[in-house]
């Protein structure tokens, strides 16, 4: 498509909110309206809204006073439109075709994390000029090097763990604390290391329960007080509990030593977005609405070495960023006697 034409553009937020959301929105919006001149609509309730072609005109005033808001001023969802393509129900992709084209639309900027991506290249690959960017707390998304959301979550889970440090120290108990990341354990890596966590358990490493009692154990010994513990949520552990539950169980039936849980679940979603979040999810929006203005289509925008650059989103599709179990930050931190579990493995 001729960068000329690209004139009217719509936008829509899916899968779960975080911080950053308004923020993005807003960095599409304005540059695309005072850098390009284009009009900009925004669907509600993310794949949703384009189906059912609910939408808002989005002038420049309404994208004025957003940029700290948490959440997102179009609502979200987690509407599958090609669930079921296979069996042949082709009527969502077919309706949100039709929308595209009777609203007059040039692109779509679809924000979300990698259920999103994926919609997004199944649209482009349907023949609709796409553009990604990638948000999710889990800082998991394929192609990029970090996404928004990702530092105000760490921001939540650290200062928790610093209160905890205080009770625990009080009572001289074991405090486990679980963090979101169902595949990758981002936010508990980097969180159990801002927060000086003893014990830090993430998806991506194998743990062993006695090689953490052991570890708890010989801190005791060594007349350490209390210990922390910091885990993903998506820990090998029975799908009936929370891994922090089964944990505490575990540790204090092989310990005997007093241990309390705290799950943060939701908080680490909500609130307004870090400074570091805010301009991230700008940079982000303005160099979508870049894009669109040269045609860059069928791509997710992407920051490596802090550079602004775009990803086909073809390659992204059924990928996940996940810890290396060879992290430098791992590396640095077993040196520092901080335990992931598998010590005798």
């Amino acid at each position: 498509m001729n960068s000329s034409k690209a004139k009217r553009i719509g936008i829509l937020t899916a899968g779960g909110d975080c911080p950053g959301l308004n923020a993005a929105i807003r960095g599409v919006g304005k540059t695309a309206i005072v850098e390009y001149g284009m009009e900009v609509i925004g669907f509600t309730s993310g794949y949703s809204g384009l189906i059912e072609k609910e939408f808002v005109e989005l002038k420049e005033n309404n994208l004025s006073g957003i940029l700290t808001v948490g959440g997102t001023i179009l609502g979200t969802s987690r509407v599958k439109p090609f669930k079921g393509v296979k069996d042949g129900d082709n009527e969502k992709p077919e309706l949100i075709k039709q929308n595209y084209h009777e609203l007059g639309l040039d692109a779509l900027v679809c924000i979300g994390g990698n259920g999103t991506m994926k919609t997004a290249n199944r649209l482009a690959e349907e023949g609709l000029n796409v553009i990604g960017i990638p948000k999710t707390i889990d800082n998991d998304v394929w192609g990029t090097d970090v996404t928004f959301g990702f530092d105000s979550a760490l921001n939540i889970a650290t200062e928790a763990i610093d209160r905890l440090h205080t009770t625990a120290n009080s009572h001289q108990r074991v405090m486990i604390i679980e963090v979101m990341g169902h595949h990758a354990g981002w936010i508990a890596l980097y969180a159990g290391m801002a927060g000086g966590g003893d014990i830090i358990l993430l998806p991506e490493l194998e743990y062993n329960i006695r090689s953490v009692c052991k570890k708890i154990e010989e801190r005791y010994e060594s007349k350490k007080a209390y210990s922390i513990v910091v885990v993903a949520e998506g820990i090998a552990h029975p799908k009936e509990t929370s891994a922090a539950s089964h944990l505490a169980e575990a540790i204090q039936t092989y310990t005997g030593i007093e241990t309390r849980e705290t799950v943060l679940g939701y908080i680490q979603r909500g609130g307004s977005p870090t400074p570091m979040d805010r301009i991230l999810a700008t940079r982000y929006g303005a160099y979508a609405a870049e894009c669109i203005a040269k045609g860059d289509f069928g791509t997710m925008v992407a920051v490596r070495n802090n550079e602004l650059t775009t990803v086909p989103l073809v390659e992204i599709s059924d990928k996940l960023r996940l810890v290396d179990q060879n992290h430098t930050l791992i590396q640095k931190a077993r040196k520092m006697g901080v335990s992931f579990g598998d010590e005798y493995l």
